[in-house]
């Protein structure tokens, strides 16, 4: 893997936050460096990664110089996406858990379907929902969704594998995809259902706290029996695994569902979330995954929707204090362009690949 063509870490990212703040130059030399290589549509090829990473980027500038790479770049979005959607259905046909890589905003088919509904192909987007919808239906008395790994991939997991709910790498990804679009009115059979699986999934393993409302990171069988998550509480405050991205989730499902008392909830929970001190005591860093750019950025697209204010002036002194670490890497998710894409704006809806809006 060539880590220019990477939006997590490389060029690409880094194109975003040029785009957004109109330096066309920087912007340029960035997807020059992130094309160097060569453009991946093999299999490490995901949102966050090659064609269809250069893709949603490509798409932030209606510059004419760029329609050839934007052509090429949607092209091998599809095939991608085509071939990722066979072997997912050839998986599920064989009544087979999935690795959350299959269906994952940051490396399976719902980061596609952003990255599809971005350029526009809502055909192909339409068969990634209609693959979602698979992906709902129970596999032997669980979830489709149910990981036969651990939450962390790279290391022995919990025996019988795994719920995984975080808006990255877990079910409130597919959730919000599939809100968003329902929202937006491309719509396949068995999309609402789908959702609200989901959904009572969610509320099933929904807790309250001191700190408002909460769910797991994930669940395990060893939960299931017990009827109760191992976690004890609410953890970090990220928009990757926390309450931020769970809320947004359930917010965007309400909205889509016209379920008034789901998006209060999601609200309230937010709301809550942020004025716990413990909660914000657990951020350490200034980035988009884990820290406070994820937190502002999640905080922005929530109260924009909000059925009632939800002050969020302390977020961002939170975010202009949080000090940079010498070794802070320059990219977009943990990085310098993910920190400073928190306050230029989101004039070309970057924060999409974050399934924000």
């Amino acid at each position: 893997m060539t880590a220019g063509q990477s939006l997590a870490e490389g060029a690409a990212g880094i194109a975003l936050l040029h785009l957004e703040t109109g330096d066309w130059p920087a912007a340029y030399a960035a997807l020059e460096q992130a094309v160097a290589e060569g453009v991946s549509v093999a299999e490490p090829a995901s949102l966050y990664y090659g064609a269809p990473a250069l893709a949603f980027v490509l798409a932030a500038s209606d510059h004419p110089g760029l329609a050839r790479a934007r052509a090429t770049a949607a092209t091998g979005t599809a095939a991608v996406t085509r071939r990722r959607l066979e072997a997912a259905h050839r998986r599920i046909d064989g009544r087979q858990r999935p690795r959350y890589a299959e269906f994952d905003l940051i490396r399976g088919l719902t980061g596609m379907g952003v990255a599809l509904r971005r350029v526009g192909d809502l055909d192909l987007l339409r068969d990634v929902l209609t693959y979602l919808v698979r992906l709902t239906e129970p596999i032997d008395g669980l979830p489709g969704w149910w990981c036969s790994h651990g939450p962390n991939r790279n290391q022995p997991g919990p025996a019988g594998g795994h719920s995984n709910h975080g808006i990255a790498h877990g079910v409130a990804g597919p959730a919000t995809l599939l809100a968003l679009t329902l929202i937006d009115g491309v719509t396949v059979d068995g999309h609402p259902e789908a959702l609200n699986r989901i959904c009572q999934w969610l509320d099933t393993w929904k807790r309250q706290s001191d700190g408002g409302a909460w769910w797991p990171e994930f669940v395990t069988l060893d939960d299931l029996d017990r009827a109760a998550p191992r976690q004890p509480g609410p953890l970090r405050p990220s928009w990757c695994y926390g309450t931020p991205g769970i809320a947004r989730a359930q917010q965007l499902a309400g909205i889509a569902l016209g379920d008034i008392a789901r998006q209060r909830g999601a609200e309230a929970a937010f709301a809550a979330c942020i004025k716990d001190p413990a909660q914000l005591g657990r951020i350490v860093d200034r980035g988009i995954c884990h820290g406070t750019a994820g937190l502002l950025t999640t905080a922005r697209r929530i109260t924009a929707d909000a059925l009632a204010p939800i002050p969020i002036g302390p977020l961002v002194h939170l975010h202009q204090h949080a000090m940079p670490a010498a070794t802070e890497p320059r990219g977009f998710l943990s990085g310098a362009a993910g920190a400073d894409l928190a306050v230029a704006g989101t004039r070309t809806r970057w924060d999409a690949c974050l399934l924000l809006c």
